[in-house]
């Protein structure tokens, strides 16, 4: 059968984590621009405003704001159908309480759309990818004030009145359940502007959280719905961040426990796309005493703005023990997991697991009879620059040969329907995680380091020209 005619190859990335120029053409300061560098091991911090003498590499990064024509341009000779990028809030409504958007930023779009159309890709585009106006986190504490619905879907459906002749596919929040490891406090902080206070217990981290998410439900499906007014041929999806967890062994108190974990990822799946809460999720916030606060109509919306797809990312997988003071080696956030010794990791510990791909859609796609879109799964690595310029990028290749290989089989044998595929970073870019640049996931090479310091320059790597070849033949040739 082989991958469908229409297949929608192509690459992904966040306007925070490439397009630079954080303070020109209007943008307002967002919440990304004041996130320090960290790395692999050493957290990011996140600072009130931007201070003299630190370190904030999603101010540069990699200077697609400048240069997307050209690096457009290389996308096109790789042969992508698609981009998947995002739309920075703060370039639109810098502090995100105007009543009027920026129009310098709107004609940023409009041109790069524009650019990508005439160069034969859809635009894919994110409403909210790990960013917001920094006003509106430490004005309203993000998400967790209503007020945010309203100044969201005004964002929201300024961009698609605006671009509804040239944007088909739209992403609402990016990885909108990361935030439920309350562990680490970026998550909350980059899903939703939440700051957590020092005295804050996990109940209350919790508490603040899941009203966050309930803001964002209700905002979404908003979007959704009154999308489809402006544009009956919108395309709507939800992101998940898609980890599977598997029980450590075949100890029924093992499996229960990864039953219940992964529940923290799949109950935005239900609301998403089923409308309306389940039972196991209404259950654990009686039980913990954390209902989010919700006003009449709230789960009407959520009804009524169900999503046409389901996007995901995926990059690895999760072993648990239902003992929490099982020994472990993997930094996961929950308590019990363990390495997996059947699969291999990377340098940063995220365990490589292409057969936990397939598995992952199988399970979607029958719990949700939806499309699928991949869009985000790639591989991050140090990259060397050979004498003669060249970069031989071979465990890049290989880790995303074995995933497509996966997504193949899920087609072919399990019957799922993808819609696309895109790799990660498609072009190097700053990680998200640790803000490094040598965390590199690009098939394109960009000459800049962690300080931002470099010419800049781009060169394709070995996996531009095996990837040019994988979408040539739709995936028939790996």
């Amino acid at each position: 059968m082989g991958f469908p005619s229409n297949f929608l190859w192509g690459g992904a990335v966040a306007a925070h984590q490439l397009e630079g120029a954080w303070n020109e053409d209007g943008k307002g300061v967002s919440i990304a621009d004041v996130m320090t560098a960290g790395a692999h091991g050493v957290p990011r911090q996140i600072t009130d405003n931007v201070e003299t003498g630190k370190i904030y590499p999603n101010h540069w990064g990699n200077d697609y704001y400048h240069r997307f024509r050209g690096d457009d341009s290389l996308f096109q000779e790789m042969g992508f159908k698609c981009f998947r990028t995002s739309i920075a809030w703060s370039r639109i409504f810098p502090n995100g309480e105007e009543d009027e958007p920026n129009e310098a930023g709107l004609k940023f779009y409009d041109d790069l759309f524009d650019d990508l159309k005439a160069k034969g890709m859809e635009p894919v585009v994110t409403l909210s990818h790990f960013e917001m106006p920094l006003n509106l986190s430490l004005k309203y504490g993000g998400f967790t004030d209503r007020r945010l619905i309203d100044l969201f879907v005004k964002f929201a459906l300024t961009v698609m009145e605006r671009y509804r002749t040239k944007v088909k596919y739209w992403l609402t929040f990016n990885e909108v359940n990361n935030q439920m490891n309350l562990d680490n406090p970026i998550f909350a902080y980059t899903d939703s502007g939440i700051r957590f206070s020092e005295t804050d217990t996990i109940h209350e981290r919790k508490r603040k959280v899941w009203q966050a998410v309930h803001n964002e439900f209700v905002a979404s499906a908003l979007v959704v719905k009154r999308g489809h007014e402006i544009n009956p041929d919108f395309r709507i999806g939800c992101m998940l961040a898609i980890v599977p967890i598997y029980p450590a062994t075949c100890n029924p108190d093992d499996v229960m426990r990864a039953e219940v974990a992964m529940r923290d990822r799949l109950v935005f799946g239900d609301v998403y796309v089923n409308g309306e809460y389940p039972n196991y999720a209404r259950n654990m916030w009686a039980r913990e005493g954390i209902t989010p606060h919700m006003e009449p109509g709230d789960e009407t919306a959520i009804a009524e703005g169900t999503v046409d797809f389901i996007s995901i990312s995926y990059y690895m997988s999760m072993a648990l023990s239902a003992d929490d003071s099982t020994p472990g080696d993997f930094d996961s956030g929950i308590a019990g997991v363990v390495r997996n010794t059947y699969i291999p990791a990377t340098k940063w510990g995220w365990q490589i697991d292409p057969v936990g791909l397939r598995y992952a859609l199988s399970v979607l796609y029958e719990r949700y009879r939806k499309p699928i879109f991949i869009v985000e799964n790639g591989y991050g690595a140090y990259d060397t620059v050979n004498p003669d310029g060249t970069i031989d990028d071979d465990d890049r290749i290989d880790y995303l040969r074995a995933h497509i290989e996966q997504v193949g089989k899920a087609i072919d044998l399990d019957g799922v329907e993808v819609m696309g595929y895109t790799v990660w970073g498609c072009i190097d870019l700053v990680s998200f995680g640790t803000g490094e640049f040598k965390k590199r996931y690009g098939l394109i090479y960009v000459d800049a380091d962690d300080e931002g310091h470099g010419t800049f320059e781009r060169r394709r790597k070995k996996s531009f020209g095996w990837y040019q070849k994988v979408i040539a033949t739709n995936g028939e040739q790996l």
